[in-house]
């Protein structure tokens, strides 16, 4: 493609990517008249039409989406490029985004911490997300990996290390559940103070295919969407649902304890270490990828 397409597409995707062509054109601070001239531009020179225009704004037609994959993939290319003519130069430097669920952070804030003493000039950005979210940003190549619990299935991303985690109660050592003998059912769980994460969290999502299942509707105390107010709201009495790693200090310190469930669709969740598929990481990413899979690997659980 030419450099004159190369902006065409570039202008496509800003308008995509933020869902409008008026914010397109803030962002790339031009009018939006000019926006959607490159994109006419564009549909003209592919015999094609890229957009589809609602009320809220814009949305890719399947040739945009195929549009939308090839600049993708060539601007992953091209950073890799860039990466690798800097270590021949022995550079290490440049920009690596790792998209990851909350609860992931606090295990591996030293892997990530270790990284970055080793490679100083490799600057780190670390995007907290929901489940969905992550997964977007890692498909879409916003971020270069992602952590994720228990994601919903996606062809567009290779998962390099699945690690089980079941999902366990999560409650006080003198709360009454954790005098139950045996593992805790789903039925009447509500019947004490109940904490959840929002819905864009795997763990939410597990749980409502289980009610589902069963034809159970939990009904939460709370809901919120960080998971250190769950489990503070545990240690304080009331009632979680999360694997067991995202307390692990807690459950060390002994503030906690990590409760069987019931029923089997909470023993099969899994945390993921992802990529898009076919994406070439750079060097920088490579090397961290490594360092991640050796800690998830070693996480709590049975790993497969």
């Amino acid at each position: 493609m030419s450099l004159v397409q190369d902006r065409h597409i570039h202008y496509f995707f800003e308008a995509v990517r933020l869902g409008s062509v008026r914010a397109a054109a803030d962002a790339l601070d031009v009018a939006p008249s000019a926006v959607s001239r490159h994109i006419a531009q564009l549909e003209h020179e592919l015999s094609a039409a890229l957009l589809e225009r609602h009320r809220r704004g814009v949305k890719p037609t399947e040739a945009g989406e195929r549009v939308l994959d090839y600049y993708r993939q060539r601007m992953a290319q091209q950073e890799v490029l860039l990466d690798s003519l800097q270590a021949l130069r022995g550079l290490q430097s440049g920009t690596l985004v790792l998209a990851s669920g909350e609860g992931f952070m606090d295990a591996l804030a030293g892997t990530l911490a270790r990284f970055s003493e080793r490679y100083p000039r490799i600057e780190l950005r670390v995007n907290i997300a929901g489940s969905n979210e992550v997964i977007r940003q890692v498909v879409e190549d916003e971020a270069h990996l992602g952590l994720v619990f228990n994601p919903a299935n996606d062809p567009k991303i290779r998962a390099h290390v699945l690690h089980a985690q079941p999902v366990r109660v999560i409650v006080a050592p003198g709360h009454p559940l954790a005098r139950e003998p045996g593992a805790i059912s789903l039925q009447g769980l509500d019947r004490h103070s109940l904490a959840l994460p929002g819905a864009a969290y795997g763990i939410r999502q597990i749980l409502t295919h289980a009610e589902h299942q069963l034809g159970v509707v939990l009904t939460p105390t709370l809901t919120c969407n960080t998971l250190a107010m769950l489990k503070r709201y545990a240690v304080e009495g009331g009632v979680t649902l999360l694997p067991a790693f995202v307390a692990e200090q807690e459950l060390a310190e002994g503030s906690l304890v990590a409760l069987p469930l019931l029923h089997e669709v909470f023993a099969r969740p899994e945390a993921q270490l992802i990529t898009r598929l076919g994406r070439q990481l750079s060097v920088g990413a490579s090397r961290l990828l490594g360092m991640l899979a050796q800690e998830v690997g070693a996480f709590g659980g049975s790993a497969r």
